[in-house]
């Protein structure tokens, strides 16, 4: 099955190109300009260095959030025109999961991203390429009160540990450097991979970003909580 996933949600923002689980291409796209400027470019640049036409993607996988909100809405609005029309399945891949599915190390993986305000979106992984949580669920948390519920030994990766470092060093954890700031397209595509095989997948219009959380806009202009309820 050739795959096409795209990740939009984080800092981290790339495709890549996938048989089943087997990477063959990927392409990072540059901070200096906007995703939307870069995403289809890097898109057809992606296609011609693997020698694959557009429609021979038979598959799409995309990192659905938490995250960036212009990148969720940009990446989930590019999978919906490339599939307009067409019997493609889309796997939805959980950020969280992505960003903790590059740890090599073995045991529970937490994996964080900004939330700001003194937050992070977070959660704990079984091990790394688990695509549901365990010990703790996705959410949005205070960062001293998840210091406080994350598993000694666990490994630390994503924004959030990089940004919150002092809080979480000395609870017996395990830190991820730089290079696990952000989902990689390349685990998007792997656990896109594993979801499709799993019977998983969904029409790309009907997916929505998972935001976890309003967007300040959103908050200032009807005067509702931060967080979605439930």
């Amino acid at each position: 099955m050739r795959l096409l996933a795209l990740e939009t949600a984080t800092g981290g923002a790339g495709v890549a190109l996938a048989d089943d689980e087997r990477v063959l291409a990927e392409i990072a796209l540059g901070a200096e300009r906007a995703v939307s400027e870069q995403l289809l470019p890097a898109i057809d640049a992606l296609l011609a260095l693997s020698g694959t036409g557009r429609e021979e993607i038979e598959a799409f996988a995309i990192s659905i959030g938490p995250g960036s909100f212009t990148g969720l809405r940009v990446g989930l609005a590019t999978v919906k025109g490339l599939a307009f029309h067409s019997p493609a399945p889309v796997a939805a891949v959980p950020t969280l999961a992505a960003l903790a599915a590059a740890v090599l190390s073995p045991g529970p993986v937490a994996a964080l991203l900004d939330a700001r305000r003194g937050e992070v979106y977070a959660a704990v992984y079984p091990e790394a390429g688990a695509l549901e949580p365990s010990v703790l669920a996705e959410g949005v948390y205070e960062i001293g009160a998840l210091a406080e519920r994350l598993p000694a030994g666990c490994t630390v990766v994503g924004e959030g540990a990089l940004l919150h470092g002092e809080i979480l060093t000395g609870r017996g954890l395990v830190l991820g450097g730089p290079g696990h700031a952000y989902a990689r397209p390349a685990e998007v595509a792997r656990l896109g991979a594993r979801l499709l095989a799993a019977g998983a997948g969904a029409r790309a219009g009907d997916l929505t970003p998972r935001y976890l959380r309003r967007a300040e806009a959103e908050v200032r202009r009807t005067g509702e909580r931060l967080e979605p309820a439930g």
